[in-house]
């Protein structure tokens, strides 16, 4: 443990017996009001005592907390009436009172009104949903409920509520009458369909609201479920946690022991992680390597409607937990079926099928292609920063990626491409090595803890692996690492960033700490039995050679290109409770020397990008979708089937101009030929890399700034 955290211990020590003595005589036995205390006043002492850049835990907190659970609970703004949320504001400055050791109340006022006012809402959409609705009628619904405020009264929640579940039945609706008329035009086609009667508009308008009606059973169902003391409880401390910042996050014994089997254990699946949003199952993130991400058809974000075990009867998730969807994605066996039924972003709908698989390590793997055109370039794909620390033979990619380069070496390229798109991060200290693969020595990034000095880290190698021209590749996903690797190749002016208008902003480091003191105290003897959880902490910063923190600004690419992804507003910066961008000293580098001006050449390709027609093109596309993100909808048939035709339509485009005009010549090394044949199933496997990076418009980018660098360079060796 780092001695930063004794005094922490101590403190937790402290507070527990505390607590010890101040409950003796009582026979509180498992109250769970006594263990949720306790697990708000070790959380205070962790959060006031060891975060990076801890907020004052003062009633201006605690409205903040207040606000936010609220949110967090109807984020809809259609249970809670705003008299509800006016009655409840005498608790909106207690909250740190009770994190400090004041008896708990905030929480179950906030959740038994919650609980009462859940079952109105539960009685009335059967109501509603028991009527045939007027899809003629020209009203309009705002989805964007931040833009709205809680309902003044009954009638006004009711009429939200109605509208609310018109727009789900009207969009179910269109999709039966574009099924309907897809289902028409075959059977027209087909005479051995004749007589074949299509069904009534009022048929399937019935059929949209009976399974709307399913769903909202099933979405009600999970949310009773999930209404559990210790779960609300466990959000509610999550709500405290993340306001503080994102990424410090509390984890409850149940959730702490099921993500704990979940490392210790193995199973089938399509590599794609879940998240809940407004009672809808999306996909949050793609695993490297597995079948999700292979098939290049889900992309984040995407809705899961549907889920179906090879071809069986699919079923309807939507309204179902996480954890319910996810039993049905996974699987016993390597290579059964499962099919996705998605929602797109632009509101199209597409069936994915895929055969589930474990986590194939070799594709989490660093890997490499030459593409051959007017240069020889090398390209590296590196999906994370991985490092095996447990075993001394263990992969590390740092190792990987300079067995690559040697590689490509060999081949003679001219060039070489990194990409890391998509790439969360991982190994500081991988990151450090690699940097250190492409400059003689000197620093990689600096970190920094609360009240701490700087420590900057070093590549202390002065040896170069690689001294020719490189470029970068980045997305607003590339976090962490990605962005310490990014960042330092930038400011040694090593090679050109390219990618969209920032990286992700992730600029922090988090440490687990469990809030039961004697988990980790080597004086108290008997095993900690209480079961508080563990809080991952925010305790130290990364910031760049230059002083600058990656935190919420992330590195900003030397070329920029349009990206879809921007609109949807998923970095850091997007969040409010992200800490700040700051500065500190620079450390001390010397700027390596390329030859020629990268100034001008980086102006020259920002114009030239600027002037592209397809790139104009993608960010029309990318502004249109971005004007329609503002959830207001049409309730009229119509106008909403006009407005989804216009978004599928720029969403096809789109998917369109991603393509290059004209496919890359993508090739597997020497050195792998003979891997990559091994077995049917790595051949195959490699076919899609290979196709998937020749026809990917932002390599085909990158490799025309690389071909000016290698340009650049040959003209500058030959003066």
């Amino acid at each position: 443990m780092s001695k930063k955290f004794i005094p922490v211990l101590f403190l937790l020590i402290g507070a527990g017996l505390f607590l010890t003595f101040k409950t003796m005589g009582r026979s509180d036995g498992d109250n769970p009001r006594t263990k949720f205390e306790k697990i708000l006043t070790n959380l205070g002492i962790v959060l006031e005592q060891g975060h990076y850049s801890p907020k004052a835990i003062d009633d201006s907190f605690s409205k903040h907390v207040f606000n936010k659970y609220i949110d967090d609970l109807d984020p809809d703004k259609y249970i809670f009436l705003q008299k509800d949320i006016d009655g409840l504001k005498k608790y909106e400055t207690k909250i740190d009172d009770e994190i400090h050791g004041a008896k708990l109340e905030s929480f179950y006022a906030i959740t038994d009104l919650y609980s009462s006012r859940l079952n109105e809402i539960i009685k009335s959409y059967k109501e509603i949903l028991s009527k045939p609705f007027n899809f003629t009628a020209d009203e309009t619904i705002l989805m964007d409920r931040d833009k709205s405020a809680n309902p003044k009264t009954e009638t006004e929640r009711f009429d939200f509520s109605r509208k609310r579940l018109k727009y789900f039945v009207l969009s179910k609706y269109s999709d039966l009458l574009e099924e309907r008329e897809k289902n028409s035009l075959k059977n027209i086609l087909d005479k051995t369909k004749a007589g074949f009667v299509a069904k009534a508009d009022t048929t399937l308008e019935r059929e949209a609201r009976m399974q709307i009606s399913k769903q909202m059973d099933r979405y009600f169902s999970t949310l009773k479920n999930h209404n559990k003391p210790d779960e609300m409880f466990s959000d509610f401390v999550n709500t405290i946690t993340s306001s503080m910042d994102p990424h410090t996050t509390y984890m409850g014994p149940v959730e702490k022991r099921s993500f704990d089997e979940l490392l210790s254990g193995s199973f089938y699946g399509i590599g794609a992680q879940l998240k809940e949003d407004d009672g809808k199952i999306k996909v949050a993130s793609l695993v490297a390597g597995m079948p999700a991400l292979k098939t290049g058809q889900i992309q984040v974000e995407d809705e899961i409607i549907k889920i179906a075990q090879g071809n069986k009867e699919p079923v309807d998730v939507t309204g179902y937990s996480i954890t319910d969807a996810v039993k049905l994605i996974r699987g016993a066996e390597k290579g059964s079926e499962v099919r996705l039924t998605l929602k797109k972003t632009d509101g199209s709908i597409k069936v994915v099928s895929l055969l589930r698989d474990k986590i194939n390590i070799d594709e989490t793997f660093a890997k490499s292609y030459i593409i051959n055109g007017a240069h020889k370039i090398g390209y590296i794909y590196l999906p994370e920063f991985y490092a095996d620390f447990e075993h001394p033979d263990g992969r590390r990619c740092a190792v990987d990626v300079a067995k690559e380069i040697e590689k490509l070496k060999e081949e003679k390229v001219e060039g070489i491409v990194m990409d890391l798109r998509g790439n969360g991060g991982g190994s500081l200290f991988d990151v450090v090595d690699m940097a250190g693969l492409f400059i003689e020595d000197g620093p990689i990034c600096q970190v920094k803890g609360r009240d701490e000095k700087p420590m900057v880290l070093s590549d202390r190698d002065k040896g170069v692996l690689y001294t020719g021209p490189l470029t970068v590749m980045v997305d607003e996903l590339s976090a962490s690492a990605s962005e310490i690797f990014a960042a330092a190749i930038q400011d040694y002016k090593r090679g050109i960033i390219i990618g969209s208008t920032s990286t992700y902003g992730k600029g922090t480091v988090q440490k687990s700490i469990s809030l039961d003191p004697e988990a980790e105290n080597p004086f108290f003897r008997k095993p900690a039995t209480e079961g508080l959880g563990d809080v991952k902490l925010t305790f130290r910063k990364f910031y760049r050679i230059n002083g600058g923190a990656t935190q919420l600004k992330g590195v900003t690419p030397d070329v920029i290109v349009p990206d879809r992804l921007e609109y949807l507003k998923i970095r850091e910066k997007d969040n409010p409770d992200a800490l700040k961008w700051d500065v500190i000293s620079k450390a001390d580098y010397k700027l390596w020397n390329p030859g020629y001006d990268v100034v001008s050449l980086v102006n020259k390709t920002n114009q030239q990008l600027d002037n592209d027609t397809t790139f104009k093109l993608i960010r029309r596309d990318i502004q249109l979708l971005d004007k329609n993100s503002d959830k207001i909808y049409s309730l009229n048939l119509t106008k909403y089937r006009t407005q989804l035709k216009q978004l599928r339509a720029t969403a096809k485009d789109l998917d369109s101009l991603s393509k290059p005009k004209i496919e890359l010549n993508v090739t597997n090394l020497n050195a792998d030929i003979a891997t990559v044949q091994a077995d049917k199933e790595k051949t195959e496997r490699n076919k899609l890399w290979l196709k998937r990076v020749g026809t990917d418009i932002y390599i085909s980018e990158t490799i025309k700034v690389l071909n000016n660098m290698i340009g650049q360079a040959a003209l500058a060796k030959a003066r």
